[in-house]
């Protein structure tokens, strides 16, 4: 077998003789799967491809694994207009709602098994998550650790002492450390998310070999994405922040260069709820990173827009917007299993402007979750609370109507603008709050995160007066529009107009500049103009042009 060369990469995360032993290795685990991952034939992304998010009990029927009430439920109503699904973590977990992986290598049974999986890569493209930060405590892996196996001892981050942690940055308020009992006394664990959720030493080489194990496994298993969650946090460094350390980005480029070796298909995508300008280092030089980000300013902005009915922040903030190279896009999204951050608007808004969402949010229904910060303070973290709610008050009197088309309006520029569309399940279907499940599980984002009853969905979606039936046409016809121009290309060209404040214009074009697409956004709740055009109460509008 060929041998690939790993030895600066390595040397970076590992500046000793370490590195000449992990990359033989590594290049023997390479082995394994070299030739053994099946290559789809679609590769490329286009202006047809939109990414489902969703929790793979998502839908639900009495007597049937999850699993296969989720296909069926997106093969019968989506199959025209999604076509990639995010499963959020499938894995057996203890607790975040399956971010706290026990074992990575098998599904949850309650879900059912990988053959679930791959029946339903069949039909959709499918993102992965790989939960590599950290560990459930109730896994095997940190079972064996306490036991002080000697193959799992130096696994996760253990401290002594009692160390200056002062400058640690994390999005939490709980401790950092935790106390465990082990076979052979106390040990105090880095826990950066939850004390159920220890985390993973990458100084430790074999933790790297083992998590590019289970990477490739999941693109056996038939990913094309694979969504690298918590990855900023994922190096520790006492004297640090132990956010975006050097050894990160060297371990990412270390997945991409693995990747681009057995399974040049597959797209990386890193999770870095981080202000803007660290979220998109995560590119890289465009070649050597992550081939999506997140696009984590967007959802507030879109919100503060819709809310204030002025465009300019978010005009001002997407007309900087640069990509490194053509192999690179953004991953755009406005609601997910996780509320709405705060930190990747600081420097774009005003603070006042930022206070303004959390009261907005409030008075809405919504909730606030905190993270500590260096100089003992908190500070608001992330919004917690439904998008549709967020735009429009639960407790006003509005008309439906106009709250769907406030709402559809919000959905119309995450659509419009160049990348990758991810649409998380209750915004495809208009779904509000769930506030019952906060009181059930004590936990902020659940608000975010009911799971359905498949019955009680379709008969909503049969309903044409329904909010669900509402939007889901809508929903379905903006993908339909958006799919039918190449000029939506995710690699394509955006230019942002000025048409004052309460309209939101960009020109989209192919990334050869033969199809292009005027795209106008009233933002307002009174009609406006446009130019040439009269533009209705948070109208869309989208004319294309050769």
């Amino acid at each position: 077998m060929g041998r690939t060369d790993f030895s600066n990469l390595l040397s970076r995360i590992y500046p000793d003789q370490t590195a000449a032993e992990v990359e033989l290795r590594l290049n023997s685990l390479l082995d394994k799967y070299r030739g053994k991952i099946p290559v789809p034939i679609i590769t490329r992304l286009t202006e047809r491809d939109a990414m489902l998010i969703t929790y793979g009990d998502q839908v639900r029927s009495p007597g049937t694994p999850h699993l296969q009430t989720l296909t069926k439920f997106c093969k019968m109503h989506l199959a025209n207009s999604i076509s990639s699904i995010h499963i959020l973590p499938f894995y057996p977990w203890s607790s975040d709602d399956g971010f706290s992986v026990k074992d990575y290598g098998t599904v949850d049974p309650a879900l059912g098994d990988w053959s679930d999986i791959d029946h339903l890569g069949r039909f959709f493209r499918l993102m992965f998550d790989a939960v590599i930060n950290h560990a459930s405590v109730q896994g095997d892996w940190f079972q064996a650790f306490l036991q002080n196996d000697p193959n799992f001892l130096d696994f996760f981050i253990t401290v002594e002492g009692e160390p200056d942690l002062t400058q640690v940055i994390r999005p939490r308020t709980l401790p950092l450390l935790t106390e465990f009992q082990s076979s052979t006394g106390k040990r105090k664990v880095w826990t950066t998310f939850s004390a159920d959720q220890a985390d993973l030493n990458y100084a430790n080489p074999e933790v790297l070999l083992r998590i590019l194990d289970v990477l490739l496994t999941y693109a056996q298993h038939g990913a094309q994405f694979i969504r690298l969650d918590a990855i900023a946090y994922l190096w520790k460094e006492i004297g640090t922040s132990c956010l975006h350390q050097p050894q990160t980005h060297a371990i990412i480029q270390l997945f991409r260069k693995v990747l681009d070796d057995v399974a040049p298909h597959v797209y990386i995508i890193t999770e870095t709820n981080v202000p803007h300008v660290d979220n998109i280092s995560y590119f890289g030089n465009g070649e050597n990173e992550a081939q999506l980000v997140y696009n984590f300013a967007l959802p507030p902005l879109v919100l503060h827009t819709l809310r204030t009915g002025d465009a300019t922040a978010l005009s001002n903030w997407a007309a900087g917007l640069a990509l490194p190279s053509e192999k690179t896009t953004f991953f755009n999204f406005l609601a997910s299993h996780d509320g709405i951050g705060l930190n990747p608007i600081r420097g774009i808004l005003s603070n006042n402007e930022i206070d303004q969402l959390v009261q907005d949010t409030l008075q809405h229904g919504g909730l606030i979750s905190y993270k500590n910060n260096p100089d003992g303070t908190q500070s608001p973290y992330e919004m917690n609370i439904n998008y549709f709610d967020a735009l429009s008050d639960p407790g006003g009197y509005e008309p439906l109507p106009f709250q769907i088309d406030r709402f559809m309006a919000a959905q119309a520029i995450m659509l419009m603008l160049r990348g990758l569309p991810g649409i998380y399940f209750h915004s495809l279907f208009g779904s509000r709050g769930w506030k019952d499940g906060v009181r059930q599980t004590g936990q902020n984002r659940s608000i975010n995160r009911e799971k359905l009853e498949l019955t009680n969905l379709e008969a909503d979606l049969t309903n044409p007066r329904s909010i669900r039936s509402q939007v889901f046409r809508r929903y379905c016809d903006l993908l339909s529009r958006r799919a039918s121009s190449q000029a939506f290309d995710p690699y394509g060209n955006q230019e942002i107009l000025d048409m004052g404040p309460a309209v939101f214009a960009l020109r989209r074009s192919s990334s050869d500049g033969r199809y292009r697409t005027l795209c106008l956004q009233n933002v307002t709740a009174i009609e406006q103009e446009a130019g040439e055009f009269i533009l209705a109460p948070y109208q869309t509008l989208w004319i294309n042009s050769m």
